[in-house]
């Protein structure tokens, strides 16, 4: 597995070794030992999963921003497993110096691409083919109690989603959400969200 930093700290690209040949193609998806090993002396602490997600959208669906508040909050290692879509994190950590900040990384099935979210981001997709799979695993159980997101169209943002807005399909709750410097966020950037 290589693992790719990006513009902000913690939010990470893995890229599996994939074996191809005349039958098709192998890789390994996740391996708690090599997560351990290449992935957790970039963040300085441990991530354990405990829960698998899986979601079907068809093209211009756009899910998010969302996150989970505190004590509940989630880091997340998301995957397309069909088809592709362009995925999310935004830094949602006041007074941290990328607050505010995004990274986008196209995940699809032909590049078995990965990307580590970790808690104090929102997150969110667009799906950019004609449908898509998308999978994620959770280091948090879903409490709907805690369930919060951010407004996806927040110009303040900056996220160019790459779908047409006439043609974007979204839930009522996201198209109503505030925007991030409206939001009651819980985040501290001073606060160790992994004690």
């Amino acid at each position: 597995m290589n693992v790719l930093p990006t513009d902000i700290p913690g939010v990470l690209i893995l890229e599996p070794r994939v074996f191809e040949d005349a039958r098709g193609y192998f890789f390994e998806s996740f391996s708690q030992r090599e997560f351990d090993e290449k992935v957790v002396p970039l963040l300085g602490h441990a991530v354990t999963f405990v829960q698998d997600n899986e979601s079907m959208s068809s093209y211009g669906v756009v899910r998010g921003l969302h996150y989970q508040r505190p004590p509940f909050t989630q880091s997340k290692l998301v995957r397309c497993v069909r088809g592709s879509v362009l995925d999310v994190a935004v830094d949602i950590r006041r007074g941290s110096p990328t607050f505010g900040q995004h990274v986008a990384v196209e995940l699809s099935e032909e590049n078995h691409r990965q990307f580590f979210i970790p808690k104090g981001f929102a997150h969110g997709f667009a799906v950019l083919s004609e449908t898509a799979v998308f999978q994620y695993k959770c280091d948090e159980f879903y409490h709907p109690e805690a369930d919060a997101g951010i407004q996806l169209l927040d110009p303040a943002l900056g996220i160019d989603w790459r779908i047409p807005w006439d043609r974007a399909v979204m839930s009522e709750k996201d198209r109503v959400r505030a925007a991030l410097q409206d939001s009651p966020l819980d985040f501290d950037y001073n606060v160790d969200l992994y004690r």
